[in-house]
């Protein structure tokens, strides 16, 4: 999670200028796209997702070792999941802004 949180950090645009700046106006060979960190999200989203639905299963079925390895899996599932639909969110406000400005 805190990880997600980084990777969007890395996204400021003074930061862009820098990178460009050093490298001659394009990216460098170890950059990483807008596109690919968004994918790579959404990748570790639906992980969490996946050991979420484990351990809740777990809990049902009495299979549970450790209760509050258990309740950690679940909330770090649910704090995922808020966070990627936030940014949904804010892309379609994002996307509905531009669609509204008149050229």
């Amino acid at each position: 999670m805190a990880d997600l949180l980084n990777k969007v950090g890395e996204v400021f645009p003074q930061e862009l200028n820098e990178r460009s700046s050093r490298s001659g106006g394009g990216l460098r060979p170890d950059d990483t796209r807008f596109a690919d960190m968004l994918r790579n999200s959404f990748e570790q989203t639906n992980e969490l997702q996946l050991d979420g639905e484990r351990a809740a299963t777990d809990v049902a079925t009495g299979q549970v070792k450790d209760l509050h390895q258990a309740a950690i899996a679940i909330g770090k599932a649910e704090n995922s999941m808020k966070l990627m639909l936030e940014i949904r969110n804010k892309a379609i406000s994002a996307y509905k802004e531009i669609i509204r400005t008149q050229m």
